[in-house]
């Protein structure tokens, strides 16, 4: 059995969700599809959220009229028989009635997380009368009744894996699957989501827990491209990435993964395939243990960074003095990207700016603090990239008038990353796309 999980784009229009059930039924393969919500969707639900929180419940109406129209006139256009538009109609009244009625009613929290769940249970339901109206059979599983988190909203794979394995072998006989990607329950038996990677992350959970063949990820590009396509003209995919090597380049600004979302696959050997629902043929990109080759493959940019220098000739050499940098920003819980020491001074980078202040405070007490805001960091990822031969050079050729403010090599023998203030980063990464790659 395998899984196939369809971004918001890939069913955002009619057409494209007819175009999913032509992909889903072309092999005899059974499987599991793992839906988005519908593009735009959880962004308008996000917007109602934010104006019940504030108590603008006029705004937050006419944005669920809004949102209600776009999914009446999205079924005119799925389904042709009125009996599948009547049915269709009649899930999402019972949605859209869900939304009204908290307008009534005193916002929290555990509502918010309700109200996004809404678009990957109308999608999934959408989709479920098309199929049925296509003589297409299938199970819709509902994912809370089997994807959980605990209290520190990580994935619980036992139970995910013997509640799952529970609702599939109740229908026996069936080889097609449907459920919602994002959504969870939490410790607490609420309504919840898995944030980090949100699809992809469901996807890659389901796929360890059944030992699926292989995880489909389907999304609106063909693989993961050695270069950013949406600021360098000329890019490639990818035809074989290892799980490190697609992590590194997740984690430092590849769009197209989650850097969490792959963990799953990869810890239970799970073959991932990044594949292009506007181009089905498009061989798209592999991810396995294995990388395939050496050497460079691909260049990410990972914005919003802070650079931080603290600098003190009397502390930097007494013992312990970097583990007390590092509690600082344990203590916030706020992750360290990049670091670089010297005899008097640390230099480091993050990429959340929630406990600055806080940080910043607590970091005078060792010396001299200074910031570099607005930076970002490019990040070269490929096999053993730190032994391919005269490769710094080759770098630094290409970039020679870009003022870099830190290197990190040597730390991963899948990456190396260069801090560069922001409005150079387009620049430098379509240097390094000619330099690196000849493009």
């Amino acid at each position: 059995m395998k899984v196939m999980k369809f971004g918001g784009t890939s069913v955002g229009k009619p057409e494209r969700m007819h175009g999913v059930a032509k992909l889903i039924t072309r092999d005899n393969e059974s499987a599991i599809v793992v839906l988005s919500a519908l593009s735009g969707t959880t962004n308008l639900l996000v917007n109602i959220s934010e104006g019940l929180a504030s108590n603008e419940r006029s705004d937050a109406r006419q944005k669920i009229d809004q949102l209600e129209a776009q999914y009446m006139q999205f079924v005119e256009d799925l389904l042709q028989t009125d009996v599948a538009k009547e049915k269709a109609k009649k899930y999402l009244a019972e949605h859209f009635e869900f939304l009204n009625i908290i307008l009534k009613i005193s916002f929290s929290e555990a509502l918010n997380k309700d109200i996004l769940a809404q678009g990957e249970l109308m999608s999934t339901r959408l989709f479920s009368v098309y199929l049925e109206e296509q003589g297409i059979n299938h199970v819709l599983l509902p994912a809370l009744e089997f994807m959980q988190i605990d209290a520190y909203e990580e994935p619980q794979i036992g139970n995910i894996k013997v509640k799952l394995s529970q609702l599939i072998n109740a229908n026996s006989g069936q080889t097609l699957f449907i459920t919602q990607g994002y959504i969870c329950r939490n410790s607490k038996g609420e309504v919840d989501n898995l944030k980090r990677g949100g699809s992809d992350y469901s996807a890659s959970l389901i796929a360890a827990a059944i030992n699926a063949s292989v995880c489909e990820i389907w999304t609106d590009i063909d693989g993961m491209h050695n270069n950013d396509p949406r600021v360098v003209e000329k890019t490639i995919p990818i035809e074989q990435l290892s799980f490190d090597e697609a992590a590194e380049l997740a984690y430092f600004g590849a769009k197209i993964l989650h850097p969490a979302s792959i963990w799953p696959a990869q810890h239970f050997n799970i073959p991932v395939k990044l594949l292009n629902t506007m181009d089905p043929e498009a061989r798209g990109t592999i991810i396995l243990q294995e990388a395939g080759s050496v050497g460079i493959k691909a260049m990410a940019a990972k914005d919003g960074i802070v650079a931080i220098k603290i600098k003190s000739s009397r502390m930097l050499l007494a013992y312990g003095f970097l583990r007390k940098i590092f509690e600082v920003f344990e203590k916030y819980r706020t992750s360290i990207d990049m670091i670089t020491t010297s005899e008097v001074a640390v230099s480091l980078t993050i990429d959340s700016k929630q406990f600055l202040p806080e940080i910043l405070k607590e970091l005078e007490a060792f010396g001299s603090v200074e910031i570099d805001d607005n930076q970002t960091i490019v990040s070269i990822v490929g096999n053993e990239i730190a032994k391919t031969p005269d490769i710094m050079k080759r770098l630094f050729d290409s970039i020679s008038n870009i003022p870099v403010r830190m290197v990190s090599y040597g730390g991963s023998k899948h990456n190396i990353s260069l801090l560069i203030p922001a409005e150079y980063k387009v620049q430098t990464l379509q240097l390094l796309n000619k330099g690196v790659f000849g493009l």
